[in-house]
C-alpha cells in the first residue's frame, strides 16, 4: 500500500478545504498504472484487496479524473492510471422535492458526493443490447458518472411520467428518458 499511501499523502497536501481538489488544473507527468480497481458495486481494490478505510476511498475518489475513456488518480506531482469496471461511483440514494416538471432529484453517492440531476448533470439509461436490462447513470462531475443502484432506480420509476412519447423523470427543469412509452405495455 506504500505507493497508494504516497498518492494519498500528496492528495491530502493538495486538497483545499472547500470542494474537491482542482484535478482539472493539474497536469503532472503520467507515472504508469497502479494496480487499483473500482468494481461495479463501488468497492475500491488495491493489489486485489478491498480498501477497507472509507476515508482513504473518499480521498482517492476526490482526486479521480477521466481523460478520454481512461481513469486516473491525479495529484500535483503525478498521474497514475486505474481500472474502473463500469462507473467510478454508485448513487445509493436520492431525495425528491417538488412535483411534475418542477421536481428536483438530488442524488448521493457511496462516497458522499451530492448532485442535482439537471441539464449539466444528466441522468442517462443504457440498455444491455442482449437482455434489454437498463443501467441508469447520473453525471457527478467532470465526466465522472455514478451507476444508480437498483432500489433508487425503482424509486425513480415510481415517480416517472410520460413526456413526448417517452417514460422518464423530471429534475430541475429537464426530462430524462428511461424507456419509449410504447414499450411500457410490455414491461
Amino acid at each position: 500500500m506504500a505507493r497508494a499511501e504516497g498518492i494519498a499523502a500528496a492528495a491530502r497536501a493538495a486538497s483545499g478545504k472547500k470542494g474537491p481538489p482542482p484535478v482539472h488544473l493539474w497536469n503532472p507527468p503520467f507515472c504508469g498504472d497502479l494496480d487499483m480497481r473500482i468494481a461495479r458495486d463501488g468497492t475500491w481494490f488495491y493489489l486485489g484487496t478491498p480498501i477497507g478505510r472509507f476515508e482513504l476511498v473518499k480521498l482517492f475518489s476526490s482526486i479521480l479524473r477521466k481523460d478520454g475513456e481512461k481513469y486516473f488518480l491525479v495529484t500535483p506531482v503525478e498521474k497514475v492510471g486505474i481500472t474502473v469496471d463500469d462507473a467510478p461511483f454508485v448513487a445509493v440514494d436520492f431525495t425528491v422535492s417538488g412535483e411534475g416538471d418542477d421536481q428536483v432529484l438530488t442524488f448521493e453517492t457511496h462516497v458522499g458526493d451530492m448532485v442535482i440531476a439537471s441539464g449539466e448533470d444528466p441522468i442517462r439509461v443504457k440498455r444491455d443490447p442482449e437482455t434489454g436490462e437498463p443501467s441508469p447513470y447520473v453525471h457527478i462531475r467532470a465526466g465522472l458518472e455514478a451507476l444508480i443502484d437498483r432500489k433508487s432506480f425503482y424509486r425513480m420509476v415510481d415517480i416517472g411520467s410520460i413526456h413526448e412519447e417517452w417514460f422518464g423523470v423530471w429534475s430541475n427543469g429537464s426530462f430524462f428518458k428511461i424507456i419509449p412509452a410504447n414499450e411500457l405495455e410490455g414491461a
